[in-house]
């Protein structure tokens, strides 16, 4: 079913809450191994889904090759977060996330190609305004370019094909069943890791026990995580890549305001322009496509 305002609504959501995720994560990332946090999401997702989809009721089991999409579904973002998470440790953040936020731009091909969505030259020039928003709020140094930019491209690249394999999947399976089916695959990827890595003192896979406080912000990192996806996937339910790729960049700044109100990271006036380029450019793709399909409906009227 095509409703590509509410699609777009719905990843306005998505942008929303996304973020909440990086500042739950980061604050348990004080304490807390990386890997640990990224089990703890999954595990708590689970426990978070299972009982609404219980009652919603419907096929919660995979068939043999829907368990394949889930395991690589999985794969691709604990692959897209671990290489980001490598990308941090050698490069400055605004040169990974500039590198990044090449990722809408392979998203819109991809789209273009394998699903064979329309990609306009409307579409694709607001994807490049939205990135150039992007880079006047991230303001990226690239004092350091090496092998470690592969990174970020990796994770670009990891994300684009988990955002495809959501659109593709989530027409003809129900979001809550994906998402659980999708925890569960990824819990069944990342817990063993950290069990066998017990004791090994390894920084990033070594678990520790939580203090109360670091269980509540695992949970934050969970809740907030079921709900953000929750959000990417009905939008990819209803509207096509094409044209949910550039909101991506709004993301930025909800991730901004967050940074202020919890981090005290004050943006400089460079960033403010960025984030209004950014805004400009989402509500066009909103606007475009509300006059569109009004435009569509008008004629399904038409007798």
């Amino acid at each position: 079913m095509m409703r590509p305002v509410l699609g777009i609504l719905l990843m306005l959501g998505f942008v929303v809450f996304g973020p909440t995720i990086d500042v739950f994560a980061k604050l348990a990332g004080e304490t807390i191994p990386l890997f640990q946090i990224s089990a703890s999401r999954f595990v708590v997702q689970i426990v978070i889904i299972l009982p609404f989809a219980l009652w919603f009721g419907g096929r919660l089991l995979p068939s043999g090759s829907e368990s394949l999409l889930y395991l690589t579904r999985g794969a691709l973002i604990l692959s897209a977060s671990s290489l980001f998470f490598a990308a941090l440790r050698d490069l400055p953040l605004a040169d990974a996330l500039a590198i990044f936020f090449v990722e809408p731009f392979i998203l819109l091909l991809l789209a273009a190609v394998l699903l064979k969505e329309k990609l306009g030259w409307r579409r694709l020039s607001a994807c490049g305004v939205g990135f150039s928003g992007a880079l006047l709020v991230i303001q990226p140094q690239y004092d350091t370019i090496g092998f470690a930019s592969l990174f970020p491209i990796g994770t670009a690249v990891c994300f684009a094909f988990y955002l495809l394999l959501t659109r593709k999947m989530a027409q003809h399976i129900a979001p809550i069943t994906l998402q659980l089916n999708t925890s569960i695959a990824a819990a069944l990827i990342i817990v063993p890791v950290i069990i066998i890595y017990e004791g090994s003192g390894n920084a990033y896979l070594d678990p520790v026990w939580p203090s109360f406080y670091d269980m509540l912000l695992l949970a934050g990192v969970g809740l907030t995580a079921t709900i953000a996806h929750m959000f990417l996937t009905y939008a990819f339910r209803f509207c096509p890549v094409t044209i949910l790729g550039p909101l991506q960049y709004l993301e930025l700044v909800s991730a901004t305001i967050f940074g202020l109100i919890v981090f005290s990271d004050l943006p400089n006036t460079t960033s403010f322009i960025g984030m209004g380029i950014i805004v400009t450019s989402g509500l066009y793709v909103l606007m475009r496509e509300h006059a569109l399909e009004k435009s569509r409906t008008q004629r399904a009227d038409t007798p």
